[in-house]
């Protein structure tokens, strides 16, 4: 493999990664035979099916991309065998031989999106950064979104929640927080993340508070069923008081759930 591919199928596998997108990396280990490609080479395969770089096209090529897909679904990385039928049998894209490959699965990282950096925001952040999960923190105040003010935040938005969610997608490794300052940016907020394959939505409210949320989703069309995707209130109920506290019982409830999810 050349240089200028490897260079290429690197280069699409930082930004896959860092832009948090689940991809394989398969990569030749061994060689027996005629083949086309040799040990080193490596394509990237994307959750869509794409692919960037090439492990010899053909019959070996498509059952490459359908295991990465396997591998991807049940993040099981290892080693795979492959035999390259001759070319009198049927794949004139293959030389015979065998060749194993090593699928390699780079999965999204767990996610706490915070939408609303006042103090329960910031706490969250704060005590997510510290159980290991990726942080993105936004808020529509500049203020509460500075490296100063939000330190442990991995990403920091200033703007609006639809501009974040172009900037940094939810994908169904993301769980969200919704801790706003008004039912009525909740009632704005709440259909866009309906739109998303999030894992967990929760917005953080009282009962009387989510009521007034509930209207105003109902006045705009939005179907019941769809919100039975929300949690609130938000939280494990441990009689929290503190923000700190309030903290410990969003991210229960988001440990709880993910766990009550892969069963």
């Amino acid at each position: 493999m050349s240089a200028v591919e490897s260079d290429r199928i690197l280069a699409d596998l930082s930004t896959a990664v860092n832009g948090g997108d689940r991809v394989v990396l398969a990569t030749i280990v061994e060689t027996k035979g005629s083949v086309p490609r040799h040990v080193g080479t490596k394509m990237v395969v994307h959750a869509d099916g794409s692919i960037v770089g090439t492990v010899g096209g053909g019959e070996v090529e498509a059952a490459v991309r359908v295991d990465a897909l396997a591998a991807l679904k049940k993040n099981e990385p290892g080693l795979h065998h492959y035999t390259l039928r001759d070319p009198q049998q049927g794949d004139p894209g293959v030389c015979g031989g065998t060749m194993t490959v090593y699928l390699e699965t780079y999965m999204t990282p767990h996610t706490i999106f915070v939408i609303g950096c006042g103090h329960v925001g910031k706490a969250v952040v704060d005590l997510a950064h510290w159980l290991g999960y990726r942080t993105v923190a936004v808020d529509d105040r500049a203020d509460l979104v500075t490296a100063e003010a939000m330190p442990l935040a991995d990403i920091r938005f200033h703007g609006s929640v639809s501009d974040a969610l172009s900037a940094h997608p939810i994908t169904e490794n993301t769980s969200v927080v919704v801790v706003t300052r008004s039912y009525s940016l909740d009632a704005q907020i709440t259909p866009l993340l309906l739109e998303t394959p999030a894992r967990y939505v929760g917005v953080m409210g009282s009962k009387r508070r989510w009521g007034s949320t509930r209207e105003l989703l109902d006045d705009d069309g939005v179907a019941d069923g769809a919100l039975k995707r929300v949690h609130n209130p938000i939280g494990l109920d441990i009689g929290a008081e503190t923000v700190e506290e309030l903290a410990v019982s969003i991210m229960s409830e988001i440990i709880s759930f993910a766990a009550d999810s892969a069963q």
